[in-house]
């Protein structure tokens, strides 16, 4: 028991954020089944949603880097910068490209428009809405705190 412990404590930066990220994909996947009443195990892997779980991992292990280093350390600010990046890439690029895949498809799909072949679909959630990312951080800082 105390070699698992150990285990755990050595590795918290690493555990703790993937645990976080499964956690918040399985209940996506779960909410799915609810909603949809079908399983899509894509589900576990895929981007957008809500909450945020890119949001979340990279809050949570922010917050746990704080704590253990403090806010003035050099490697709190790396964690921040690369939060707010990955925070906005979500929020923004990735919503973006995810709202281009949504009119490509719709385009080909048109018939007599396009005269494109494609063998599938372009993947139309990749990023989330500002709501989905602030959740995300959220849920990311209290398990940060409580950790």
């Amino acid at each position: 028991m105390q070699g698992i412990m150990t285990f755990i404590r050595e590795y918290r930066y690493i555990l703790v954020p993937f645990g976080v990220w499964f956690g918040i994909q399985l209940f996506k996947l779960l909410y799915d089944i609810v909603k949809e009443k079908k399983f899509n195990f894509k589900r576990i892997m895929q981007a957008g949603g809500m909450p945020s779980s890119h949001s979340a991992v990279v809050v949570v292990l922010t917050t746990m880097i704080a704590k253990a280093e403090g806010l003035t350390s050099p490697l709190f600010g790396v964690a921040l910068i690369f939060s707010f990046v990955v925070m906005y890439d979500a929020a923004g690029v990735r919503r973006a490209a995810g709202k281009q895949a949504k009119l490509l498809n719709k385009i080909v799909e048109t018939p007599g428009l396009s005269g494109v072949e494609v063998s599938e679909r372009l993947v139309e959630v990749l990023g989330h809405t500002p709501i989905q990312v602030i959740v995300g951080a959220v849920i990311g800082l209290i398990v940060g705190l409580i950790i």
